[in-house]
């Protein structure tokens, strides 16, 4: 149990101490002027890479809208679902 405890102390004393990375000069150099200073490496090398990266961000946004939504407000209310099977 003191394990578990010291466990979650720890990590919420990481959530209240945010650590940010930095990118080197070398990196900033080499970004694109959105990332600049955000990200180290390269970043995106070409447009299909952004393409991509929407892509993906749309794909994140629908499930994370829709998820929300449906842990809300479910709609389950035919009485052959599997919730009305287990009584208390």
């Amino acid at each position: 149990m003191k394990r578990y405890l010291l466990f979650f102390i720890l990590f919420f004393i990481n959530l209240l101490t945010p650590v940010t990375a930095l990118a080197c000069d070398v990196c900033e150099e080499n970004q694109p002027k959105v990332l600049k200073g955000i990200t180290h490496g390269t970043g995106p090398q070409g447009s299909t890479d952004y393409i991509i990266i929407w892509g993906a961000v749309i794909i994140v946004g629908i499930t994370l809208f829709l998820s929300i939504k449906y842990l809300i407000n479910p709609k389950e209310s035919s009485p052959d679902h599997v919730k009305h099977i287990i009584k208390h």
